[in-house]
């Protein structure tokens, strides 16, 4: 995973640069894969898609990473939504839970009980 190129003339020297495949670091993101991981998917070292990242997309990698992890995060979001809206009882009652606070409630009432008598007898 090369990081720089030098131009003298027209003679290229240095390493290559990596090519990032940028549709797939967006997939990866989306589902909230590490910096690193999604390096080694690519083949290279988080350094270099670091790099690359600023050089092409004039972003910080964490910057873009919270951008596309976003994505992924509201696509679950609608997901379960339309789970919910679908009628599947589980999903309601997270998403009740969650999004509007609502709690388990057990009833208890106080009863008044009978006395309890005990009797004591002596050893002989």
């Amino acid at each position: 995973c090369g990081r720089f190129i030098n131009f003298i003339g027209d003679i290229m020297t240095g390493r290559p640069l990596f090519d990032v495949n940028w549709d797939q670091v967006d997939e990866l993101c989306a589902i909230q894969c590490t910096g690193e991981e999604i390096a080694g998917v690519l083949g290279c070292d988080y350094d270099t898609l670091a790099t690359a990242c600023k050089r092409e997309k004039h972003l910080a990698f964490s910057d873009y990473f919270k951008q596309k992890a976003s994505n992924g995060k509201m696509s679950l979001r609608r997901t379960q939504y339309t789970t919910a809206m679908e009628g599947n009882p589980t999903m309601l009652v997270w998403l009740g839970k969650n999004w509007l606070g609502q709690t388990d409630k057990l009833e208890t009432a106080i009863t008044q009980l009978p006395p309890i008598e005990i009797e004591l007898y002596a050893a002989e």
